[in-house]
C-alpha cells in the first residue's frame, strides 16, 4: 500500500478520533449524577445486553510528555487505599442499578498504570466485580501495562486473579525515544515477558506501539515493527501520536526536541502496514494488527467489527460500557458519562454521593443513526444504508437524510481512488484506510460547530 504525498497534503487536517460520537468535546457539565443514575437504569433495557465495565488507575510512578490520559503521579499508600476503596464503593453503588441477570462479557483495567499499584488492590477490585457481576463463560479480562514495573511474579498474579489478556505498552525498542518521552525502558528484557505471559497460558497479548514520536525515524521506527513481528504476539497496534499541547501542556516540552513530518508519519504507516500484512497479520480498523484466526480478524470479515473509548472490539463479547474510577467514561447506548478527573475530588464525591460525574450527554435517536454510520467506517471500512434503516425500524430516506448521504459530497475520495459508492452501499478501499477519520467527518453533521480542539486526522 503505497501513500501518496498529494493527498496526506491534501486531507491532512484536525478532526475528532470518533471514540464516540459526540465526541467528548461535546459533553455537557449540566449532565449531574441523578442524570447518569436515570441513564444506567435505562441501559437495561437497551443493546447491547451484554456488560463491559472499565476500570481506570490514574496513578503513573512518572509522567510520559506524550501521553493524552488523565494521570497522577506523587501518590502515597493512604491515599491510594482511599481510591481502591472509593472505586469498589462506585461498582457496588452502580452494579445495584443494573438487572442481574445480564451477562459481564469483557473487563478492561487502563491508566495511569494499572500494574504500578499493589497487587492486593487489583485482587480487591476484581473480587468485587465477581461479587456483583454474572461473568459470562468466555469473558475476556485485559490490563494495560507498562514493561517498566512488570515481572514475573506479577503475570502469575494477574492469571490468579483471573486475567486473559495483557497489553504491553512498549511505545518505541530505543531507549533514547524512550528517555526522549520521559518513559523507562523495560525492567526485563520483552522477549522473556511475551513468553512468560505465553507459558501462563494467557489467551492473548497485545503489544502497543506509536510512531511520530521525538528521535523516530522512518528507518528507526522499521527496526522497532520487525522486533515487534519477532515478538509474534496476537495482536500488534500501531497509535498515531495526537500532538494537542493547547489540550495537554506537558506535551510542549516534545516540541524542543521535534517531531517527524506529516510524510514521514505517513511512510511510518505505510511501512509498518506493508511488513505487517507480509509477515501474516490481518489490517484491523486503523491501527490494529492480529493474526489470522483472531476473534479481531473474524469480525472484521463478517463485518462485526466494533470500537469504543477501551479501542476494538467484537460485536459480540462487547457491550454498554460502566467504567469505574476518576476520569473514566461510561458508554451506555443513550448517555456518556465521564467522572471528575482529580482523583482527590473522584474519592471525596464518592465517599458522599457514591457517584462522582463530572460531565455527559444524553444521545437522541439521529445521533445513534450518525454514530452507527461513523462507527461502520472507521470499523468496517464500509456504510450499508439499508442496515442501518433496519437497525433503527426507518426508511433508507430518513437515514439519508440524517447523515446527508449523497455522493456529490464524495466526489473528492471517488476521484482519488480512496472510496466507492453503489447504490445506498460506500466502501473503502485499502488505499483510503488511512484516511478513514476524514471520510467519517463528512458524516458528522456537528463538525460545522468546531467544539474542541482535535488532533491532526494523518
Amino acid at each position: 500500500m503505497k501513500v501518496d504525498e498529494n493527498l496526506i497534503k491534501k486531507y491532512s487536517k484536525t478532526g475528532p478520533r470518533y471514540t464516540s460520537y459526540p465526541p467528548a468535546t461535546f459533553f455537557d457539565e449540566n449532565f449531574s449524577n441523578i442524570d447518569f443514575e436515570k441513564k444506567i437504569i435505562q441501559s437495561n433495557d437497551e443493546n447491547p445486553q451484554n456488560i463491559s465495565v472499565y476500570i481506570h488507575i490514574p496513578f503513573c510512578p512518572q509522567i510520559c510528555h506524550f501521553c493524552g490520559c488523565t494521570t497522577e503521579s506523587g501518590f502515597t499508600k493512604p491515599f491510594l487505599e482511599r481510591y481502591v476503596d472509593a472505586v469498589i464503593k462506585e461498582i457496588t453503588y452502580v452494579s445495584k442499578l443494573i438487572n442481574k441477570n445480564r451477562k459481564l462479557t469483557q473487563i478492561h483495567w487502563g491508566g495511569g498504570t494499572p500494574n504500578a499499584i499493589s497487587y492486593k488492590y487489583i485482587e480487591r477490585i476484581t473480587n468485587k466485580l465477581y461479587e456483583v457481576f454474572d461473568f459470562s463463560q468466555n469473558y475476556e479480562m485485559a490490563i494495560e501495562c507498562n514493561p517498566a514495573h512488570l515481572e514475573f511474579r506479577h503475570i502469575e498474579l494477574l492469571k490468579k486473579f483471573g486475567f486473559n489478556r495483557i497489553s504491553v505498552g512498549i511505545q518505541d525498542f530505543r531507549n533514547d525515544v524512550l528517555n526522549a518521552i520521559n518513559r523507562k525502558p523495560s525492567k526485563l528484557p520483552i522477549d522473556d515477558i511475551i513468553k512468560k505471559i505465553k507459558d501462563e497460558g494467557f489467551t492473548g497479548t497485545n503489544i502497543d506501539l506509536v510512531y511520530g514520536l521525538p528521535l523516530q525515524t522512518v528507518d528507526s521506527f522499521k527496526k522497532t515493527v520487525e522486533k515487534a513481528i519477532d515478538l509474534n504476539t496476537e495482536r500488534i497496534v500501531t497509535f498515531s501520536y495526537a500532538h494537542v499541547p493547547s489540550v495537554l501542556p506537558r506535551q510542549k516540552i516534545l516540541e524542543k526536541i521535534g517531531f517527524p513530518s506529516s510524510k514521514e508519519k505517513a511512510l511510518m504507516y505505510e511501512n509498518s502496514y506493508e511488513m505487517f500484512i507480509k509477515s501474516g497479520y490481518v489490517s484491523i480498523g486503523m491501527d490494529h494488527f492480529s493474526k489470522p484466526g483472531d476473534e479481531f480478524e473474524i469480525a472484521l470479515k463478517n463485518k462485526q467489527l466494533h470500537r469504543n473509548f477501551q479501542g476494538y472490539c467484537t460485536r459480540e463479547t462487547t457491550g454498554q460500557v460502566y467504567a469505574f474510577g476518576a476520569s473514566s467514561i461510561s458508554q451506555l447506548d443513550s448517555a456518556y458519562s465521564q467522572n471528575i478527573k482529580n482523583a482527590a475530588k473522584y474519592i471525596a464525591e464518592i465517599e458522599k454521593n457514591n457517584l462522582a460525574v463530572f460531565r455527559g450527554y444524553s444521545v437522541i435517536k439521529e445521533q445513534k443513526i450518525v454514530r452507527d454510520a461513523i462507527n461502520s467506517i472507521m470499523c468496517n471500512y464500509y456504510l450499508d444504508i439499508n442496515e442501518i434503516a433496519d437497525k433503527y425500524f426507518c426508511s433508507k430516506e430518513k437515514v439519508i437524510e440524517i447523515i446527508d448521504f449523497d455522493p456529490k459530497r464524495f466526489e473528492d475520495f471517488i476521484f482519488d481512488g480512496l472510496l466507492k459508492i453503489e447504490k445506498n452501499k460506500l466502501t473503502v478501499f485499502e488505499k483510503g484506510r488511512l484516511f478513514t477519520r476524514n471520510i467519517a467527518m463528512r458524516f458528522d453533521p456537528l463538525i460545522k460547530q468546531k467544539v474542541g480542539t482535535y488532533s491532526n486526522t494523518i
